[in-house]
């Protein structure tokens, strides 16, 4: 049943059907081989990120996006499989309020980045602020479940909201809640459909985003 835990935060459970969470799951570990495949992430402090990540379109690093991946490749591609996925799923989250949403209408998606939980790992609350323009951030749910976080745009402290999300889920945060601080308190072991052949590896997250950086 669709919620909207805060406005322009829309959730969908189960909005990705089997076929489509395996094409996907497919699609992560091919994105995963290097180059340019999946790494840690130092962040400026010197600590590791205990996520480990992909990126395709755009390379993230903290704090900004390159061309060139950590271990010096060419960063992969952006899929039109993602961009259809999250041109799509905007319109099936906003309905006929689509227009209200900035970036909404002419939502043109670029980047992603796919991140895998092993258990026991987390994401701090943080913004998604390295983007150039405001429109919608796309995130869908693969194998275990999670508690994700959703908190206001002006601290990282309450008020937030606490959101069970499980594999197949759609999650879009746009209009006000484009730049609310977000995370991943804890992963869900074992809540993941066996069918999709991740055994113990927790959870994959894919965000797609609209960069505004151009070619």
């Amino acid at each position: 049943m669709r919620t909207e835990p805060a406005p322009g935060a829309v959730l969908l459970p189960g909005w990705l059907d089997r076929a489509a969470q395996l094409r996907l799951v497919a699609a992560c570990r091919e994105w995963a081989v290097p180059p340019a495949g999946l790494h840690s992430v130092r962040m400026p402090t010197g600590g590791l990120m205990s996520v480990r990540m992909v990126s395709l379109g755009w390379h993230w690093y903290p704090y900004g996006y390159a061309r060139v991946a950590e271990d010096g490749a060419p960063v992969k591609p952006f899929p039109a499989l993602l961009g259809e996925l999250a041109r799509r799923a905007v319109a099936d989250a906003y309905g006929e309020h689509v227009d209200g949403i900035a970036g909404a209408t002419a939502y043109e998606p670029d980047t992603a980045i796919v991140n895998h939980y092993p258990h026991g790992a987390k994401m701090g609350l943080h913004q998604d602020r390295d983007e150039r323009v405001d429109a919608p951030v796309v995130s869908l749910s693969l194998g275990d479940g999670c508690v994700f976080r959703l908190g206001n745009t002006e601290t990282r402290t309450r008020p937030w909201t606490d959101l069970e999300l499980h594999s197949g889920d759609l999650l879009v945060f746009g209009g006000p809640a484009r730049f609310a601080y977000h995370g991943v308190v804890r992963t869900l072991p074992g809540t993941a459909d066996p069918a999709l052949g991740l055994g113990l590896t927790g959870r994959l997250n894919i965000t797609v985003r609209q960069s505004g950086l151009g070619a």
